[in-house]
């Protein structure tokens, strides 16, 4: 029997062609959707000045769960003269006694890794610092994600949307008007929501990086809270019963809700049971680690005794205006604050229209861990 080429083949009819077999279609796989953000930007009179850090939600993209790893923090053993990170001609300034300070005079691509370290010793004990002029936002993508792993594993969060081909960078995005405003209250007073990011996480994330692209004139700023100071703000007796205690931190919700309003998820939800009063490594103070956002209950407590504990250590952060400090974001603004004795609150105030556009960098640290509590001197 003579071969008949491919190419014959398909020259020939059909009743003829050599050994002609019914074959089963197979199904054609839809792809992921993709969203970018570029291709709704018709609309903006004003373009992005980083357009290749708007946001891309893609839905074909998974991840599995984390696995546990050995967290070192930089800033443990760090110089505490910070004679590698503020360096001559810089200058610190304090934006409350407590709370926060203010950097002007060193560039952060150019420290060295002992300038790093302290970098982490300093937000550790500030608790949020934020540097001006800074050119992280000009320089490739590869070297803003270089910096922030020096200082832990990146997390890649389940549900935030990043710049393509850089997952580890997550990207805070939004205009506001005033009708998205007016929706935005319509079923609340405020906007403040204090939160310490993706708490549910088995090791929680630490020295964290958010730097300005575009941002509101007037508005927008970014309020944070000491959670060190929260905690020694309470009686001993009350300092002495939080010890021991135990809260689940949940990122399910986050997760679900994500996936109603056909948004992305890349990993799915899970919880973390994390001591109440958590100790920092580097610098031994003891925090207040619960927030609103993430915490859900209070491990072995009856559900009104829960609430009511847990309701009370909200306020009491939330309240603690002596304890919080503002910054004003800027073009060139790098805000670095710790994730482990912080909480922070995005402020929703601008209705001109304008862009906030920011970029994070999440460095993990290690699983929360509590020392023993010490009976304080009269």
């Amino acid at each position: 029997m003579a071969t008949v080429t491919s190419t014959e083949t398909q020259k020939l009819p059909i009743s003829v062609q050599a050994d002609p077999q019914p074959t089963e279609e197979k199904p054609v796989e839809a792809k992921p959707k993709i969203r970018r953000q570029i291709d709704e930007e018709s609309d903006n009179p004003v373009p992005a000045t980083y357009p290749h850090y708007l946001p891309v939600w893609d839905h074909g993209v998974k991840y599995p769960p984390f696995e546990l790893y050995e967290h070192i923090d930089k800033g443990k053993g760090a110089d505490p003269s910070f004679k590698d990170l503020l360096t001559e001609g810089s200058k610190l300034q304090h934006l409350t006694p407590t709370t926060g300070s203010e950097v002007t005079g060193v560039q952060l691509s150019k420290l060295s890794d002992a300038g790093k370290d302290q970098l982490a010793l300093l937000v550790a004990q500030r608790k949020v610092v934020a540097f001006r002029n800074q050119d992280l936002a000009d320089l490739p993508l590869t070297e803003p994600v270089a910096l922030g792993s020096h200082f832990g594993r990146l997390h890649i969060h389940p549900t935030s949307p990043t710049p393509e081909g850089h997952p580890e960078l997550l990207i805070v995005h939004r205009n506001v008007n005033t009708s998205e405003f007016d929706f935005f209250l319509a079923n609340r007073n405020s906007g403040v929501g204090w939160h310490s990011d993706v708490s549910f996480e088995k090791q929680p994330p630490a020295t964290t990086f958010l730097y300005a692209l575009d941002v509101p004139g007037v508005g927008g700023d970014t309020a944070f809270v000491n959670q060190v100071e929260a905690y020694n703000r309470l009686s001993p007796a009350f300092k002495e019963r939080l010890h021991g205690l135990k809260a689940l931190h949940s990122g399910i919700e986050q997760v679900e809700f994500s996936r109603k309003r056909g948004g992305i998820v890349k990993r799915e939800g899970v919880t973390s049971e994390h001591p109440i009063v958590r100790t920092h490594p580097a610098t031994g103070e003891k925090a207040l680690f619960v927030n609103k956002g993430f915490t859900r209950r209070i491990v072995g407590f009856k559900d009104e005794e829960s609430e009511a504990l847990l309701n009370f250590l909200y306020d009491h952060i939330g309240r603690g205006i002596d304890y919080q400090a503002r910054v004003k974001w800027a073009p060139g603004t790098v805000v670095i604050w710790d994730n482990r004795v912080t909480s922070h609150s995005a402020i929703v105030d601008w209705t001109t229209g304008e862009r906030r556009h920011l970029a994070r960098i999440t460095p993990q640290g290690e699983v929360p861990f509590e020392t023993p509590y010490v009976p304080e001197s009269k």
